[in-house]
């Protein structure tokens, strides 16, 4: 009769169950098979397995020994499956005697001298092990702070092959390794604070506050952020584009529980997450060089990976100089930006990914940078076929286009201080509660970036003047209907920044004042 062990798989962002069946067949010559669709790491595994016997003092199966991956007709990647196998494997050969193996699912590859290494994507195997109804889950230790981040399930962190066993066979206590884990991850978290004591970690204490000279961009800033809007600054080389956009992720709201969970589920399937990292806390910033592929950017390779827009879930993925990016690459982002998910499919299967993030792009306004100061030397057709090589519908997909004026340096140090990181997160958090207030009856909807048509038609109702004032703005500049919405939502965003009930004719001239650059023209139209 076969052994019949628990593990766990992934596809996508999410995970499925394995079982895992060991079998012997006596008589025929000693070998061992996999089978079940098992990647090249997977067949790979035998040799791990036998080495890891015979280095933990085991024997290796005299017969032909067959293991199956259930579901057969599945694919299944990884190097995670090494530990169920061969618990499995000795289990059926009698040469241990766990107690209550069926309560268990096993993860974790296996080193030639019985170690246990960590995995990717354990967050996504342990939610799945949870509701599959796995009672206990047996992780590398590296893995172990990621995987305590869900509750309802027990966790078993191991470091190798002979701890396992004696665990299983009620010879080890767990508990005290994992105390000693404990201690190490506080140690460890307070040398790290020692080094500084920044509110935002991913730019070793950028602020807001130093910036100078872009108060009208800061203002533009808040507004996207406050309702997730997708911004592009145009300005001349060294006026501040890139290091506005590096502090936008201080002002933007913390992550929700939620959140933090599907931002740590991707990066853990990526490969991303450091061994020992618990949950990702911090919103994420991504900024892809511009000769980045199109795979790397939405997504692929021969597993359909994520890609840039995925990484960049919940938080910033920022393009600087996006007139560099290639055509194709840049048109690629069209359906991420409108459907907040992007699906990947090839050969060896389909997999989606979610894709909600806030894209901030920069540009110069020419191909010298320079225009409309006397510096530019470009003609009016290098000017328009450098704006050219950006699409329309990835220009009607960003909400805020913004000119960034050029700075004087020597005017810099007599300029007032800047407004905080802090001081402006305050303004984003106060306008996204009233927006999550707004929003509580769907949880696919967070902030006014995603609303719907029908939401629009409910929340961002214009009276007389204010429509008229949108109308003749649109027939001016040849809006198109997703234009329009994408100025409705800001216009709903700048009033909750001021705690309004509806929509001004103030909002409306804010919003309209943020679209310095169109198809057909160069300056927005504004009303006194």
């Amino acid at each position: 009769m076969a052994t019949v062990v628990k593990s766990m798989a992934t596809s996508g962002v999410d995970g499925f169950m394995v079982e895992i069946e060991a079998s012997t067949i006596r008589g025929q010559q000693q070998s061992m098979s996999i089978i079940g669709l098992p990647d090249q790491a997977i067949k790979e595994a035998g040799e791990r397995i036998q080495a890891a016997i015979e280095s933990c003092g085991y024997d290796i199966p005299k017969d032909k020994a067959i293991i199956s991956l259930a579901p057969g007709d599945k694919k299944k990647r990884g190097s995670h499956f090494d530990l169920g196998m061969i618990i499995a494997l000795l289990f059926q050969t009698d040469q241990i005697a766990p107690k209550n193996l069926g309560e268990y699912a096993f993860i974790g590859e296996l080193s030639l001298d019985g170690r246990i290494r960590p995995c990717t994507g354990i967050l996504s195997m342990i939610t799945e092990a949870r509701k599959c109804g796995v009672q206990s889950v047996v992780v590398p230790l590296g893995n172990w702070k990621e995987a305590s981040t869900v509750s309802g399930i027990k966790v078993c962190p191991v470091r190798s092959l002979t701890e396992t066993i004696r665990f299983l066979e009620g010879r080890l206590d767990l508990d005290k390794i994992t105390e000693e884990n404990e201690d190490e991850a506080m140690l460890a978290e307070i040398v790290e604070s020692c080094k500084g004591d920044s509110a935002y970690t991913q730019g070793s204490g950028i602020d807001f506050s130093d910036v100078k000279g872009q108060d009208e961009l800061i203002d533009a800033i808040v507004l996207g952020a406050a309702g997730g809007h997708n911004v592009l600054m145009l300005g001349a080389p060294g006026c501040g584009k890139t290091m506005i956009a590096q502090r936008i992720p201080t002002i933007l709201p913390k992550m929700t529980e939620k959140e933090s969970l599907e931002v740590t589920k991707i990066h853990s399937i990526s490969g991303l997450l450091d061994a020992g990292s618990g949950l990702i806390t911090e919103r994420p910033f991504r900024a892809p060089h511009h000769n980045v592929s199109l795979n790397a950017l939405i997504g692929g390779g021969s597993y359909a990976q994520p890609g840039e827009v995925s990484l960049a879930h919940n938080g910033v993925l920022f393009l600087d100089e996006l007139a560099e990016f290639s055509r194709s690459t840049l048109d690629a982002l069209r359906q991420p930006m409108e459907d907040k998910r992007v699906t990947i499919s090839r050969v060896n299967g389909t997999n989606s990914y979610p894709a909600n993030f806030m894209f901030v792009s920069a540009m110069n306004p020419c191909p010298c940078g320079y225009y409309p100061s006397k510096k530019c030397r470009c003609t009016d057709y290098e000017i328009i076929h450098y704006r050219g090589k950006i699409s329309g519908p990835i220009l009607e997909r960003i909400d805020i286009q913004k000119s960034v004026a050029h700075v004087d340096y020597f005017e810099l140090n007599e300029s007032r201080a800047s407004r905080s990181s802090e001081e402006l997160r305050l303004r984003v958090e106060k306008a996204r509660m009233i927006q999550q207030e707004r929003f509580k009856d769907d949880p696919d909807v967070s902030c006014n970036a995603q609303m719907t048509t029908t939401m629009i038609q409910k929340y961002c109702k214009l009276d007389e003047e204010s429509t008229q004032v949108l109308k003749k703005t649109s027939e001016k500049y040849g809006y198109s209907a997703r234009v329009i919405h994408k100025l409705l939502r800001l216009a709903r965003t700048s009033a909750d920044i001021d705690g309004a009930k509806d929509i001004r004719k103030e909002d409306i001239v804010r919003v309209l004042s943020c679209r310095d650059l169109d198809v057909s023209s160069s300056q927005m139209y504004t009303i006194k």
